[in-house]
């Protein structure tokens, strides 16, 4: 059976504990590593392009340079036009040829017990750098009671790996999403949403201070 055709399966699990525990994070950070070695090269050759995606996902700071928001954080208030700089660029930061989950956090992850982590729910997959689910997943993790994503990425083995500048990038990428979209009002039925996106701004964006300051 191909990847196309498991569309639906029943699995046996559960999801990590929130706030995350080290042995099951470990645990996760391990598939992450292998999903990222089985699916590159990508499976699905005509899977979205990260590359093309950013150009209209990422660009969260530059839409706050044209938009009033007085409960902007200062430190990024004060430094946009440096972030929408950096963030431009994420684009080509993210380019490659792994078939990447694009949306892991605790939800979408199962943990089973014989000891597989299954990643499920599937709808924002993207073709892109080998490094990028790991990059996306680490800020929610971090909103979640786990360890500074910094140290997680950079000793990770996709982590050491990736070139510097453009995990930067795609950081300031990520982070400007998450923050732009959490001073939006919450879509209809969606009430919490804002704030969890929040979570991630506010962890993206520590994490991406360390980075640039």
């Amino acid at each position: 059976m191909g990847i196309r055709d498991r569309v639906l399966e029943d699995v046996s699990g559960r999801q990590p504990h929130v706030p995350w525990r080290e042995p099951e994070l470990r645990r996760v950070l391990d598939a992450v590593t292998d999903l990222a070695h089985t699916l590159t090269p990508s499976p699905v050759p005509d899977a979205p392009s990260a590359a093309e995606s950013a150009v209209g996902t990422y660009n969260g700071w530059r839409r706050l340079l044209e938009e009033t928001h007085p409960d902007l954080d200062p430190w990024a208030a004060a430094r946009l036009p440096r972030l929408a700089d950096l963030a431009a660029a994420c684009s080509e930061a993210v380019s490659g040829d792994t078939l990447a989950h694009g949306d892991l956090r605790a939800d979408n992850i199962l943990l089973t017990d014989d000891d597989r982590v299954v990643f499920v729910d599937w709808p924002h997959v993207l073709r892109g750098a080998a490094w990028l689910d790991l990059l996306v997943m680490l800020p929610c993790v971090r909103a979640q009671g786990g360890p500074d994503p910094e140290e997680l990425f950079t000793t990770h083995p996709l982590g050491r790996t990736a070139e510097p500048d453009a995990v930067t990038a795609a950081l300031a990428g990520l982070a400007g999403f998450f923050v732009h979209h959490s001073l939006q009002p919450p879509p209809p039925g969606i009430p919490t949403i804002r704030a969890f996106q929040r979570a991630q701004g506010e962890a993206a964006s520590l994490w991406l201070r360390a980075r640039t300051e």
